[in-house]
Parts: C-alpha cells; structure tokens; sequence
C-alpha cells in the first residue's frame, strides 16, 4: 500500500457560514457509536458564537502534531501515520484525562459509563457528521484544502 501524502489524508472541514445550527452532525455521530441520541456523547459539538453571529463547531482536528498523542502517559493516543487520524486505544486509555486538558479546543472527553476518554475516530472512513450535515457545513476534505480554508477564514482574519 503506497503512504497517502500529508497534505492529501482526509480531515473534517468546517465552514460556519454554511451551518444551521439543526445539530443533525451530533444526532449522527452519537447515534452511530452509541446506538441511541445522547447529544452529550457526540464526538463534537455545535455552539452558537454571539461574539461572531454564527454557530461554530468543536471537534478534532486530527492535527498534524497532536498534544493529546505527546501528553497521554499510557500511550492509549495515536497518531496513524498513514492516514493522519488520532485515535485512542479504548485497551489502553487509563481515563486520566491528560488528552483532554492537553488539547487545546478539549476535543477528547471521558465517558463516564466506560471510563476512558473518547473523540472523533473519523467513524472507520465514513464521517457520519459529514454525511447527513444537510447544508455540507461539515464535510470530508484534503488536510491541504483544510489548511487553506483556515487560513483564509480563520489566521488572514486576525492580521
């Protein structure tokens, strides 16, 4: 299997000016890892922003350099070189929850019924947050179109 270029692995991409605020990202993804609606336990969560007049979505980045992989004292966090994605070991997480006071938006969270923290696992290659987001407010994108729409809304904003 020929290594996928970093700046071609796939990530969620956000645009705030595209969401609604329905939460159907949330409905999904608590519904497809946990088998019921518990908007608590989606691997992201949607808020409103007054400051900015738009929703804004929390949820991981699968970042280029994570904290959480650098910070986790089991090794239960992991970055999958190939693909780029994060991930934790459910066998391995000892529920301290060092990823989640390392990351800096606080994207793993720990579930108490199992005692390990969680986040995002990009659903096995099939976002559900991104498949049923109506208005394509969430979608699956290259890391490299990613840095790029960030860079534009988010970094050439503040200069």
């Amino acid at each position: 299997m020929e290594k996928v270029q970093v700046e071609e692995q796939k990530v969620l991409l956000y645009d705030p000016q595209r969401c609604t605020g329905c939460r159907y990202c949330e409905i999904a993804c608590t519904f497809y890892h946990f088998k019921h609606f518990n908007l608590e336990k989606a691997h992201l969560h949607v808020q409103f922003s007054e400051k900015n007049a738009e929703f804004e979505a929390i949820y991981c980045q699968h970042c280029d350099e994570p904290i959480c992989v650098a910070a986790c004292p089991s090794e239960a966090a992991i970055k999958d070189e190939e693909t780029g994605l994060v991930r934790i070991n459910p066998m391995r997480c000892i529920g301290c929850k060092t990823c989640t006071f390392a990351c800096p938006l606080s994207v793993p969270w720990f579930n108490a019924d199992y005692k390990i923290s969680m986040k995002c696992d990009f659903c096995d290659g099939d976002p559900q947050c991104a498949k049923f987001c109506s208005p394509q407010a969430i979608r699956v994108a290259t890391r490299q179109e990613a840095w790029e729409f960030n860079k534009k809304h988010y970094v050439e904003v503040l200069t």
